[in-house]
């Protein structure tokens, strides 16, 4: 087939364009020069400042338009639309203005470009005055003009115009109705998107994926789960059903809204035509719902069909975080740096929230101060690394610098309860009452009761129960099982029993079937040696039907979890477990180690509480840890239920006596223990 030489360089000038070489298009320029005559002919010229302006190279883009004789509209939409794509927002309006001085109108493909510049700038006077410019041309009744007007009232704020914009629209086409269901669900109107959805039905409309995937939006935005399923009913049956986009819209969707099954159903039916974004939104999905072991496994499988991005990565940290899985959230880091994304303040966050929940602060740290910048979700995750650690001084140290100077970052509501929490486990009382009463002051946050727990909890563990009993009675909001727990839980720390079984009742009130307060209080009991009353708590437990919560501790050795239970005997390397636990014993009872029998919530004899104690999952984890890591290795476990206390001191032994540290991770914070001491400095 001939083709005619100009046509032949425009066709290379948009392979240039096409493939981003610009070394193509500025060899396919330096020919036109030899070959051709200045001033260049306008189709070329055209096409030169097309691939220039796209290529962002708006200089060169510039200086061909400047030597074009008179320059026509398409050849100033071309630079225009070039300055838009690479978001040069600001060259985009001069150059249009530019255009006008030059008196040449604006066409029906320059006004959409505009009105975009203008809405990504959020600069709502320059787009009324294009929307002038636009009725006054004759051209705002165009579908494509009007439907960026409208989407630049949108994105500007300005709803009543947008509303006006769309009911004066003589005609609307598809992308019209999926900007106006988009804006909707951006703007939270979730009700209006969805009424727009059902009036484009009315209207014999066709939806595509874009409309589909906004209206799954609206759907989760209101936890509408039964609203989505009829929509994938009717996907289905428009024959969407095999678009991935759609698909991947259905796996967040029901991801968000909880059904984690649907989600995995989708994704298997998407087979080999997964894409990247197919397993970001599975691998999401199973974040959200609490399915971290399951999250691991299918980053492992992404590994195998697509390059890790950035959002599957700080995803699958997150997932290691829940976890404790700091070994393998090390391997994770390893890819992030491979893959260069180590510095992206998403998974930078990621990262120092890893290391702050599996208590290698010092990594925390590490990661934290070596991020070109830092969002509110870093700050938090550092503080918050730092309430782990019960370490309050460097938790409002990183507070004050995070709220003062110049550049200071206002706090969220989750900064306030990670800073309280802080000052709780630290016994910072005056410190967490100031900032606690500067809340709505000094920040404009509104006490929650995560807020009320931190405070109920910093009082009670100072011993200061009466007081934290009255806070209790003063709340503006009715009292949640965490506040009751949380004074309950300090009732049990200070011995006040009565007072124990008033938060007791509360909590049975709030939930009966939860069976961690119906033990909390019938050991409170049996720690006072009212083993009546704790032995009638207990029946009225099996009487319910209420099961205790078993206690385990488990540990990570060569990628393989080993779980332990008390007076667990079923490991496959018992004996030498039974043997380092009994020359564990023998030395720490010359070292002074006296059990402390008063943690046996069982009315026996001395030797047997004894035996009870000695026995327990993290000691029998630790036994393991000495045998199966080697020497030097810090030994991390990991418990279901809070380190008893015989356990804390025992462990403080062990790790003097053996010299090395011992991280344990309960389900309340870190305790870190090296050198006979514990970083909770027994403050727990």
């Amino acid at each position: 087939m001939y083709l005619h030489p100009q046509n032949l360089l425009a066709s290379l000038l948009e392979s240039a364009v096409s493939t981003h070489c610009s070394i193509l298009g500025r060899t396919v320029h330096a020919y036109i020069i030899r070959t051709h005559q200045t001033p260049f002919p306008s189709f070329l010229s055209n096409h030169l400042v097309n691939m220039y302006s796209k290529l962002d190279l708006l200089n060169s883009a510039q200086h061909v338009l400047s030597l074009t004789h008179l320059p026509t509209v398409v050849t100033w939409t071309s630079l225009i639309s070039g300055c838009i794509n690479n978001r040069r927002f600001i060259a985009a309006i001069t150059h249009f203005t530019n255009m006008r001085r030059h008196s040449v109108h604006p066409n029906d493909f320059t006004y959409p470009c505009v009105f975009k510049a203008s809405g990504s700038l959020q600069i709502p006077i320059t787009g009324k005055q294009l929307h002038s410019l636009a009725l006054k041309d004759g051209l705002i009744y165009d579908v494509f003009v009007g439907c960026s007007a409208f989407d630049m009232y949108s994105k500007t704020g300005l709803h009543v115009d947008a509303c006006n914009m769309f009911d004066e629209m003589p005609h609307r086409n598809l992308a019209t109705w999926n900007a106006y269901i988009s804006n909707a669900v951006q703007d939270r109107r979730s009700v209006d998107a969805i009424s727009a959805f059902k009036e484009f039905l009315c209207v014999h409309g066709e939806p595509n994926y874009i409309t589909f995937c906004a209206f799954l939006n609206a759907c989760v935005d209101m936890l509408r789960l039964n609203l989505g399923r009829q929509l994938h009913s009717f996907i289905v049956r428009c024959g969407y059903k095999e678009d991935v986009s759609v698909a991947n819209g259905l796996i967040d969707f029901y991801g968000k809204c909880g059904d984690i099954v649907s989600s995995e159903m989708v994704f298997s039916r998407i087979g080999r035509r997964r894409n990247v974004v197919s397993w970001c939104s599975m691998l999401a999905a199973l974040v959200q719902n609490h399915e971290e072991e399951r999250a691991c496994m299918v980053f492992l499988q992404a590994r195998r069909e697509v390059e890790p991005t950035d959002f599957m990565i700080s995803s699958v940290l997150s997932a290691c975080a829940e976890l404790g899985g700091l070994e393998l959230g090390r391997s994770i880091h390893a890819l992030a740096v491979k893959a260069c994304v180590e510095e992206n303040i998403f998974v930078g966050s990621a990262l120092v929230d890893l290391y702050g929940k599996c208590g290698s602060v010092e990594n925390a740290e590490q990661v934290f101060g070596e991020m070109p910048e830092r969002n509110l979700v870093t700050w938090n995750a550092m503080i918050g690394g730092y309430a782990h650690q019960g370490d309050v001084d460097m938790a409002l140290r990183l507070f004050e610098e995070m709220t003062l100077g110049s550049r200071g970052i206002a706090p969220s509501y989750v900064t306030l309860v990670s800073v309280l929490s802080a000052c709780s486990r630290a016994g910072a009382v005056e410190r967490g009452m100031q900032i606690f009463e500067a809340m709505r002051l000094n920040y404009g946050i509104e006490p929650g009761a995560e807020h009320y727990a931190c405070v109920v909890d910093l009082l009670g563990r100072s011993g200061l129960v009466d007081r934290a009993y009255e806070f209790i009675k003063n709340m503006p909001i009715r009292p949640t099982i965490s506040v009751w727990g949380a004074l309950l839980g300090a009732c049990k720390m200070h011995g006040k029993t009565k007072l124990g079984k008033i938060a007791a009742e509360k909590l049975f009130e709030l939930d009966h079937v939860d069976s961690g307060n119906h033990v909390v209080l019938s050991n409170m009991l049996a720690s006072a040696g009212r083993w009546e009353e704790a032995t009638v708590v207990r029946k009225e437990m099996k009487d319910i039907g209420i099961k205790k919560n078993v206690g385990y501790s488990w540990i990570a050795v060569k990628n393989r979890i080993h779980v332990f239970q008390a007076k667990d005997s079923s490991h496959e390397r018992n004996s030498e477990i039974q043997a380092m636990l009994g020359k564990l014993r023998g030395e720490m009872k010359e070292a002074g180690y006296v059990p402390d029998t008063n943690l046996s919530l069982f009315d026996l004899e001395d030797e047997e509480k004894a035996y009870e104690v000695w026995y327990h999952s993290e000691k029998i984890a630790l036994a393991f840890g000495l045998i199966a890591l080697p020497q030097g290795v810090p030994i991390r476990i990991t418990k279901n239920l809070r380190i008893c206390g015989d356990c804390h001191s025992a462990i403080k032994f062990i790790s003097r006596i053996v010299g090395r540290e011992i991280i344990v991770r309960d389900n309340h914070r870190f305790h870190r223990f090296k050198d006979g001491c514990c970083s909770c400095k027994d403050y727990w």
